[in-house]
C-alpha cells in the first residue's frame, strides 16, 4: 500500500494489515461479496495504542494523573488478573500492529480498521475495546466508572464521528448502575452509538431492583443491550483450570450463561418485553443446552418463575446472538440443529472477533451447505442492519468494485 503521508516506526518490522490478511481478500473476492451486505457485530479496538490520548478525558485529575504516569497494563490503573490470549509470536496481528505505517489523517485507528475491514469483505464494524473489557473486575469501581467515561468520550470524539462505517455499543461500567444511567442519557444519541454493552465477567446480578431505570432507558430508546462474554482466571471456580484452554471454554460460556438464568427466572422479557438483548462471545453450542435445560426446570418449578407467561426457550429465540466462536464446525448435523433451535436466520448476527487469535471470517458462515443464500445474507448483515437500523448501503470499496464489474461486463457485451 503506497500511501503518501506515512508515520513509521524505523525501531520495529514494518507490518501492514491489507499485507497481512491478503488471503481473507482473495477469499472474498472468490465468494463475490460486493452484493452483500456484511456486517461485523463484534471487533475489537486495540484502544491503548490511543491510550495517552484518552486519559485526557477522565474527569477526575487524581485517575487522570495515575493513568498517565503508570498506564493501563498489568501493573497499571486498570490491574485485573491480567489476559492470556497472546499466542507468543505464532498470530502476528496485534504485537506487530504498532510497527505499521499510516498516513496522517485520518485517525490512525481508523485507517486500521478499515485495512481489516476491508480486506474481510465487512461493510461495518461494531467495534468494542480489548484490553480495557478487563476492568469490569477492577476492584476499584471509580476507576471502571472513571475509565469508561474517558473511552466513551473519546471514541466518540475521534473516530465515531469521523467514520460512518464504524459504530459501537458503547461500554457500561456495569458495578455502578447509576453512572450506566448518566452514561446512556449523554451518550445514547451520538452519531455512531448503536446500543449499549456489559461485560459479563462482572459479579452483579442483572436483576437486581437498581438496574430497571437503566434497562427501561434502553427500552424507551430502542437501544439494544449487549452482555460481551469474557473470563477471568481469578474465579474461585475457573482458578481450578490449569490450562488456557480449559478457562477460555468455560469462561466465555459461563458468564453467560449466569446472566441468562437470572434474566429468565427473574422474568425481565416480560418486565421489559421490547428491549432487544444480545448475547456476544458465547458461541453457539451453549444456547440449545440452556434451552432444553430451563424448560425443563421450568416444567416442574414455574412457580419459581412466575413472571414467565411462556417456555424460557420461547424468550430465548426472540433474543439475538452472534456467531463468533462458532462450535460444531465438523458436525454439520448439530450445528444444523442449532441453528434450527436459535432461529437463526432472524436472530443470528456474524460477528469476526477481528483481530483476536480465534477470529472467524465472513466464509464461516458463507460456506455452511445447509442454509440458502438469503439465510447467509440475514446473517452475515441484513439481521444487524435490522436490530441496529443501520444504513443498508454498501461500503464504497465494494461500490467500487462493482462498478468496475458492470464495466468489464459492458465491454465484453460490446
Amino acid at each position: 500500500m503506497n500511501d503518501p503521508v506515512t508515520i513509521r516506526y524505523p525501531s520495529r518490522e514494518e507490518f501492514n494489515t491489507s499485507v497481512h490478511l491478503k488471503n481473507a481478500a482473495i477469499q472474498a473476492e472468490a465468494r463475490g461479496y460486493d452484493d452483500i451486505l456484511i456486517v461485523d457485530v463484534d471487533s475489537h479496538h486495540y484502544e491503548l495504542e490511543a491510550f495517552g490520548e484518552m486519559a485526557d478525558y477522565i474527569d477526575d485529575a487524581v485517575l487522570r494523573m495515575e493513568a498517565k504516569f503508570q498506564g493501563f497494563n498489568r501493573g497499571g490503573i486498570g490491574s485485573t488478573d491480567g489476559s492470556y490470549q497472546e499466542m507468543t509470536g505464532r498470530v502476528q496481528r496485534t504485537p506487530k500492529r504498532r510497527s505499521e505505517s499510516v498516513p496522517l489523517k485520518p485517525h490512525r485507528d481508523i485507517i486500521l480498521m478499515r485495512r481489516w475491514m476491508d480486506a474481510l469483505g465487512v461493510d461495518i464494524a461494531v467495534m468494542f475495546p480489548t484490553q480495557m473489557l478487563d476492568i469490569a473486575t477492577c476492584p476499584r469501581v471509580e476507576v471502571e466508572v472513571g475509565l469508561a467515561r474517558c473511552y466513551n468520550r473519546w471514541l466518540c470524539d475521534h473516530i465515531l464521528v469521523e467514520e460512518k462505517r464504524l459504530n459501537s455499543m458503547l461500554y457500561l461500567p456495569f458495578n455502578d448502575p447509576v453512572a450506566c444511567v448518566d452514561i446512556i442519557d449523554k451518550f445514547g444519541d451520538k452519531p455512531g452509538v448503536i446500543g449499549f454493552m456489559v461485560v459479563a465477567t462482572h459479579h452483579k446480578a442483572v436483576h437486581d431492583n437498581t438496574y430497571m431505570k437503566m434497562y427501561a432507558m434502553l427500552q424507551e430508546r430502542n437501544l439494544p443491550l449487549a452482555f460481551h462474554a469474557a473470563y477471568t482466571w481469578g474465579n474461585q471456580t475457573l482458578a481450578l483450570t490449569n490450562r488456557f484452554m480449559a478457562v477460555h471454554a468455560l469462561g466465555f460460556t459461563w458468564c453467560n450463561m449466569l446472566h441468562m438464568a437470572n434474566w429468565l427466572v427473574n422474568g425481565m422479557p416480560e418486565r421489559f418485553p421490547k428491549l432487544k438483548v444480545l448475547w456476544i462471545e458465547s458461541g453457539l453450542a451453549w444456547v440449545p443446552f440452556m434451552m432444553q435445560r430451563m424448560d425443563n426446570e421450568f416444567m416442574m418449578r414455574t412457580s419459581d418463575a412466575p413472571l414467565l407467561k411462556r417456555k424460557p426457550s420461547d424468550y430465548m429465540r426472540e433474543m439475538f446472538y452472534t456467531t463468533q466462536p462458532m462450535e460444531l464446525v465438523d458436525n454439520q448435523e448439530m450445528l444444523k440443529a442449532t441453528f434450527t433451535m436459535i432461529n437463526a436466520k432472524s436472530q443470528l448476527l456474524y460477528s469476526s472477533d477481528y483481530p483476536h487469535w480465534d477470529m472467524d471470517l465472513p466464509s464461516t458462515i458463507y460456506d455452511l451447505p445447509f442454509i440458502d443464500l438469503e439465510t447467509k445474507k440475514a446473517i452475515l448483515g441484513e439481521n444487524a442492519r435490522r436490530l441496529f437500523n443501520l444504513d443498508p448501503k454498501l461500503s464504497d470499496p465494494k461500490l467500487e468494485r462493482r462498478k468496475q464489474k458492470e464495466m468489464r461486463a459492458k465491454e465484453k457485451r460490446a
